[in-house]
């Protein structure tokens, strides 16, 4: 469950129980006026920061996002996305990406940039398997 503010930039490898599948840096939009890169990216990665994070803004949004590999194949993956807010669920559904095409339709960028990085931890486990 990553935060939804978290846009993630570069894997440092982990495990498949890490919400994204790895441990990543990242970039901060909990302010999209103001991102920044935090020293600290534990509330990133693992979501749920509200009134644990100074940067965390006290919004009626959500507080984390996770995800799951719906179906794989060589071409395309679906996986499903659930954000929480206190949680609970708060917005869901599914997101369809083609290996060579994308996302077929884009969820907004950070969803997407979070979704990116959770397929590519999931491709690399595979190809490591």
């Amino acid at each position: 469950m990553s935060c939804p503010h978290f846009y993630p930039t570069e894997s440092q490898g982990g495990s498949a129980l890490f919400p994204l599948g790895d441990y990543w840096t990242g970039i901060c939009h909990a302010d999209p006026a103001n991102p920044l890169n935090p020293t600290n990216t534990h509330c990133c990665n693992f979501g749920y920061a509200r009134g644990a994070c100074a940067h965390f803004p006290d919004d009626a949004g959500p507080d984390a996002v996770r995800f799951t590999i719906v179906q794989a194949d060589s071409t395309a993956i679906r996986l499903y996305f659930v954000q929480e807010r206190d949680h609970h669920p708060f917005a869901h559904g599914p997101l369809d990406y083609s290996l060579t095409e994308g996302f077929s339709e884009a969820p907004g960028p950070l969803l997407e940039r979070q979704a990116s990085a959770y397929i590519a931890s999931y491709r690399r486990r595979v190809q490591e398997s």
